[in-house]
């Protein structure tokens, strides 16, 4: 399904339940709508929308709103179609080696935090109680990251999207910010790979 497609039928996502929480209604299509009005002219008043605004759109909890996962899986979609698009355009503006040396920068970077020892790849919470995330989680996607980008390993972008690590306190786990800021840079890269055409 298209940007196009997906917000022109908002109604297609389930609501859950009068009880359970899901997405606020009107946040979402509101977003939707702006998201599909740039793509379809990216001279549309306001701000530009890119690909990682879709990646990080957060919409507040709501009783009955729409379906989380529903909602998730449609904006995976988009931000995949806004890769492809900022990839287009950069690409007319400075050439596919500009493309390709952004996401040899942003490889490098990555890369050298993947190689990091287990247990030392993010700082740990200062907070006594401040929430983290469980080391040992972490470090098992991390090395599957670095097969990935190292060695052709074959990975989906929706288990990096979809990763969810056990709970921890304080210096026991990893800093909870440092590692989502992380994860959101590889989904940027993997999301770009992804549209590289075919060799």
């Amino acid at each position: 399904m298209t940007v196009e497609e997906t917000t022109r039928s908002n109604s297609k996502f389930k609501l859950v339940g009068p009880k359970e929480v899901g997405y606020n209604v009107k946040q979402v299509d509101v977003f939707l709508e702006r998201a599909r009005a740039y793509f379809l002219n990216t001279d549309t008043p306001g701000a530009a929308i890119t690909s990682h605004d879709v990646r990080t759109a957060a919409f507040d909890p709501a009783r009955g709103g729409y379906n989380a996962q529903a909602v998730d899986a449609a904006l995976d979609r988009i931000e995949d179609e806004f890769v492809l698009r900022e990839k287009e355009l950069l690409i007319a503006a400075e050439g596919e080696k500009a493309w390709m040396m952004t996401i040899g920068k942003s490889a490098t970077v990555l890369r050298a935090r993947l190689h990091r020892p287990d247990g030392e790849r993010f700082r740990r919470p200062s907070r006594k109680n401040a929430s983290s995330y469980n080391v040992d989680d972490v470090d098992v996607l991390c090395r599957e990251l670095l097969v990935y980008i190292e060695d052709n390993g074959e990975l989906s972008v929706d288990v990096v999207r979809r990763a969810v690590f056990a709970p921890e306190k304080g210096a026991d786990g990893y800093e909870e910010s440092q590692v989502d800021a992380f994860l959101d840079r590889v989904v940027e890269l993997m999301a770009a790979i992804y549209s590289l055409p075919a060799r």
